[in-house]
């Protein structure tokens, strides 16, 4: 794992805190929410490319699709959220 930057800590320091003071069934749903996403967003990419993979004619549009699902879930690594979460 690399080491994180202070604007991460920082980002890190204040969602924290945040979630310390956020009604609980809200922080709740919001963990709920990110897990559910992450989770479908792997089993997304996975599912599409097993489908292209099967087609006929590989690296079709079920191709395209698994690698937009794949920049969603690289647009979302930065995100310091899943850490403190």
């Amino acid at each position: 794992m690399a080491a994180q930057t202070p604007e991460q800590k920082a980002t890190q320091a204040q969602l924290k805190e945040i979630f310390k003071r956020m009604d609980g069934h809200q922080a709740q749903e919001i963990r709920e929410a990110y897990y559910k996403a992450m989770d479908g967003l792997r089993a997304l990419s996975e599912a599409l490319e097993i489908a292209d993979a099967r087609q006929p004619q590989a690296a079709g549009p079920l191709l395209g699709e698994h690698l937009y699902a794949v920049q969603a879930l690289d647009a979302m690594r930065p995100s310091q959220l899943g850490v403190i979460l």
